[in-house]
Parts: structure tokens; sequence; C-alpha cells
């Protein structure tokens, strides 16, 4: 593994990456594909390590916040980005499309990145994602990957608003299509520039500085921006989806699961992630009111909500050492 680049702005500096770690790095993924990860330790002992896993377009650095929280309570952390964002190789010649060509990959990619990071993450773990990145660890975690002792998810892409088109259309048009030769072309509609999107129209939030951070990230380094998707991507998102709500898909997994979703989503299905957690054996389910789709960057009181609902799943699995 090399030294990888992580982008810092006035409004976000890199966190510390503390003791034992080699900050961030290129790993091998699946087929041999150039990825990149970064780990994160606590200036004492770490009481386990958390997985962290983004949503779609969004890179490590989106998640520095999230990261000094979670040091905080004295967890190590390894943050990644997919293939097709951050700075992890991309499918297409043109980066600002969100392509996908399956799921497999995905979670290919994932085993490799423990496999890489392993000898070095103290357990136990706690595997955590957002979005698309809360789909494939659960995706993961459904299939069979057991090196995790808990697991929470905010607002996982577990059933995707398609905006009044019958879930069964998109299923059928997305899969038509990328297997006609245009699984690479942009979703009718869906191309736009991430640079020029706004704190009004993205409803992604109602923190105005976190969002701003976040643009002032992008612009720092333009490539570790994401735009639409492409019909290869929303194939990708409608299956995995559909995997898992095939009865005995999730019922196996026997570690807590904590979903907790955002009241006001445009962007997932709440009633899906509801339906799924309640067929978890050990699933928790809860909204935080008022929030818009990114929990994380939300405002104070609404990422309380979801810290609350993560420190009670985790406590139990990784305690508190008396002497922290």
């Amino acid at each position: 593994m090399e030294p990888a680049y992580l982008v810092s702005v006035p409004e976000a500096p890199v966190p510390d990456h503390g003791p034992g770690s080699f900050g961030a790095e290129w790993f091998r993924g699946a087929e041999g594909t150039t990825l990149r990860a970064a780990t994160f330790f606590p200036a004492g002992s770490a009481r386990g390590t958390v997985v962290l896993s983004p949503g779609r377009t969004e890179p490590i650095e989106k998640y520095f916040e999230v990261i000094e929280d979670l040091l905080a309570r004295g967890f190590a952390v390894l943050a990644h980005d997919w293939r097709g964002q951050g700075l992890s190789a991309r499918d297409l010649p043109d980066r600002l499309k969100g392509h996908a060509r399956g799921y497999q990959p995905f979670l290919n990619d994932y085993k490799a990145l423990l496999d890489t990071f392993e000898a070095r993450l103290p357990k136990p773990w706690i595997a955590m994602g957002h979005s698309m990145g809360g789909c494939l660890t659960l995706l993961a975690l459904a299939k069979g990957e057991g090196r995790f002792s808990a697991c929470v998810l905010s607002a996982p892409m577990l059933g995707i608003n398609t905006g009044g088109v019958p879930p069964w259309a998109t299923t059928a048009l997305s899969w038509t299509l990328s297997r006609l030769g245009f699984a690479g072309q942009y979703v009718n509609g869906g191309a736009y520039d991430p640079l020029t999107q706004t704190f009004e129209a993205d409803k992604l939030t109602h923190d105005r500085a976190r969002h701003d951070r976040y643009r002032a990230q992008l612009k720092a380094d333009p490539r570790i921006a994401l735009g639409g998707v492409t019909w290869g991507w929303l194939d990708f998102a409608v299956s995995a989806c559909a995997w898992l709500r095939r009865p005995g898909s999730v019922e196996g997994l026997e570690i807590p699961v904590t979903i907790v979703a955002a009241e006001l989503d445009d962007r997932v299905l709440n009633p899906a992630l509801k339906t799924i957690a309640e067929r978890l054996p050990r699933g928790r389910y809860g909204e935080v009111e008022g929030a818009f789709h990114e929990i994380l960057i939300e405002t104070d009181p609404r990422r309380a909500i979801f810290w609350k609902a993560f420190d009670e799943t985790v406590d139990p699995v990784a305690p508190i050492s008396p002497s922290a």
C-alpha cells in the first residue's frame, strides 16, 4: 500500500490520525481496482473499530466531523471511498457520472478493504454506513460477512424514492437499458454539476454551515465530486434493494442492527427501512424528527438523536473503558 491524499480546508482540517496510523492509503480492491481508505486512532487504547461507509457521491472528507465524533468515543475508524467515488478509481471517463456494474463488485471491494486492514483494527468491529453505504453494508452482512459485532445505519438505501414512477417500471427500465448498451448513460434528467448545487435545492440538511463546509471541500479539489446517476447505477440500486426484500435475506443476521431514518427524507422510503428493521432478529428502528436525508450533517439536536441511538447500540458490545 502507498500513501494517499486527503483534502484539507480551513473549515474541515484532516483529523489527527493518531498513533499507529498511516493516514490515507491506496489499496487494491476487486479486479485490482485502486481504492482509497484512511485509518484514524484515538489517543488512548481503542475500545474497538468503526468501519465507516459513506453514501452515494460522498468521499471520506465529508465525514471528518463524524470521524472526530467516533474518536472522541474511543473508537478507531476505518473510512473508505467506494469504487466510483472520492479518489477511488472510476469506471467511466466522465468522472461526474455516478455509475455501477451491479452490487457484487462493491461487496468484493468491501471484503478486500476488511482483509487489507484487519490486522491493524482492534476488535470489536462496528459497521456504520449512510444511504448507499448503509445498503451495501447490510447486504455484506446478510451475505455472510461475520467479523462485526454491531451495525448502525443512517438513512440506508433500502427503498428508493423514484419520484412517482412505479417501482416495477423503474426496475424494468433500468434492467433493460443497462443491457441494451445504455448502462453508462445518465438517467433522464440526471446530469448536473455538483459544484453548482445550492443549499435550498439539495434539501439534504437544515444546517447551512455543514452544507457549505462540504462545498468548500469540493471546490478545493473537484476530483472528489460526483454528479448524477447512470442507468447502470440505478439498475444496481434497485437490484440491491430487491435482494434485501427477499424472504430470508436478513433474518439470519444475529448481531444488533439499528436503522436511523430521517423523517423528511425524499431520497429513500422510510416504510422500507422500518420493514427490514422489523425482520432483523435484533433490529431496531427510529426516526429523527424534522431531519432531511443526511442525518450526520444535520443540525446538532438532530445529530444528537442519531448518536444516542448509536451509543445505545454499541455500548453493550464495546464497553467504555473505566479509565477512558
